[in-house]
């Protein structure tokens, strides 16, 4: 969680030369270019089938990534907007504990189709607090079967596809009167998978998993 708390710190400080701005009006649309770090979990919290013996202290985790974002955002209202977002992001799957440092899945992409609905504050001096909360649906793809569990017989992975719930929190800090701002914002997702692996036709290894990442984001706004 380091990267978290290091991006929001980091930029802060334009917080106190904000310049005024216009207030949003309902029917604006505000665009968001970001980089983004998303930052899951990983482990297991189910093991569904186990054919292959795993150790009793066996867990995994899921790399973290840093990729490029867009946000697109509708004021319903000058307090009330809907915001999507754009992205995929590569993970691979590490093994912990009794597999530390296990091969387990490779380039694995997630594209989290999001909705929020966000309520925005007022704090002043062009600093525009928000609060928000929605759904997703994880799509995953890609995934190949890492090394080690290949070694072990393995011969194809699926990561499933999961719909799940997000919060979300973050400030707009205008920089001009004419929509350009900086934008930090930070979402936890409540989102798991299901892993399947398969040896030919056969289930080897099925455990459920909580990816439930934080994705901490900070750039440019524009609200035209």
């Amino acid at each position: 969680m380091s990267f978290k708390y290091a991006t929001l710190a980091a930029l802060a400080a334009p917080l106190l030369v904000a310049a005024p701005a216009s207030a949003q009006e309902a029917g604006d649309i505000q665009v968001k270019a970001f980089l983004t770090g998303v930052l899951p979990n990983g482990e297991i919290s189910d093991v569904n089938t186990d054919r292959i013996g795993l150790p009793a202290t066996a867990q995994t985790r899921a790399s973290d990534s840093v990729v490029p974002t867009v946000a697109i955002e509708y004021f319903v209202t000058p307090n009330f907007s809907l915001e999507t977002i754009c992205c995929v992001t590569p993970h691979d799957v590490r093994g912990t504990g009794g597999l530390d440092g296990a091969a387990l899945v490779d380039d694995a992409i997630i594209l989290p189709a999001s909705l929020t609905v966000k309520y925005h504050l007022n704090a002043g001096n062009g600093i525009k607090p928000y609060l928000g909360a929605g759904a997703s649906y994880f799509m995953i793809f890609s995934e190949k079967v890492g090394a080690d569990a290949a070694a072990l017989g393995a011969t194809d992975v699926d990561l499933s596809d999961q719909v799940g719930l997000l919060l979300q929190g973050g400030v707009d800090i205008a920089l001009n009167d004419r929509g350009l701002g900086l934008s930090l914002d930070a979402k936890r997702y409540f989102v798991g998978t299901t892993a399947t692996f398969r040896a030919g036709q056969a289930v080897a290894l099925q455990t459920e998993h909580e990816l439930d990442p934080w994705v901490i984001s900070a750039g440019v706004a524009f609200r035209f």
